[in-house]
């Protein structure tokens, strides 16, 4: 049942405590450590992202700082989280996370992902009946599961 705690933990994130210490961390100099392990060109960046290559050079160079969105557009294009450009802020609930990721099988580490996707649409009611929903099916006897499974696909004779 690990997979139904995973996505009770993606559709109802806790809160985190706010660091009191801010963090010493260049990001512009994170980002240009990713893109070259990656063997991604500026322009590469830019054509992903719509972001100029002058204003990526500039954050490279600690001249601007980002916003959180233009970080997010960055990382989509460099195919990393937006948590990867700070490291070191792994919380204890990031590390059972990770340990319960490394559980999963590709299957179900794609079917979580797509849950994550539709999610953020979701009301809170909404995402308590979807996970109300699965919780049902997964208690379903196998027997029961192949009925109504088979009930579904029968159509009447005409």
């Amino acid at each position: 049942m690990p997979v139904l705690l995973l996505a009770t933990k993606l559709l109802f994130p806790l809160e985190e405590p706010v660091p009191k210490e801010k963090p010493q961390v260049n990001i512009g100099e994170v980002i240009k450590t990713y893109r070259s392990q990656r063997g991604l060109s500026q322009g590469d960046i830019e054509r992903r992202t719509g972001l100029l290559r002058c204003y990526l050079s500039r954050v490279e160079n600690g001249h601007t700082v980002p916003s959180l969105e233009t970080l997010a557009k960055i990382a989509e294009a460099m195919e990393i989280s937006l948590a990867d450009f700070f490291p070191g802020t792994e919380t204890p609930r990031d590390k059972e996370t990770q340990k319960m990721l490394g559980e999963l099988s590709q299957d179900e580490i794609r079917f979580l992902a797509e849950i994550k996707k539709y999610s953020t649409t979701l009301s809170e009611g909404d995402k308590r009946l979807v996970l109300a929903m699965i919780r049902k099916m997964a208690t379903l006897l196998p027997a029961q599961a192949a009925q109504a499974k088979k009930a579904v696909v029968r159509r009447p004779s005409l």
